[in-house]
């Protein structure tokens, strides 16, 4: 029979893993609606490319 660790281990192994994974997360979203990102794409595409 294989020694088993004791049981706060393995919950604050849990616990690491759902946060590292929800610092990811929070991380990744902030970069992708960050506001001043979002306005510089708005302004490139409201630019117009005039012939004259």
């Amino acid at each position: 029979m294989p020694q088993m660790s004791p049981l706060w281990w393995e919950i604050l192994y849990i616990m690491f893993l759902l946060m590292f994974m929800i610092i990811i997360m929070i991380i990744y979203y902030n970069k992708e609606f960050n506001p001043q990102n979002n306005l510089n794409k708005k302004m490139k595409l409201c630019q117009f490319k005039w012939k004259w």
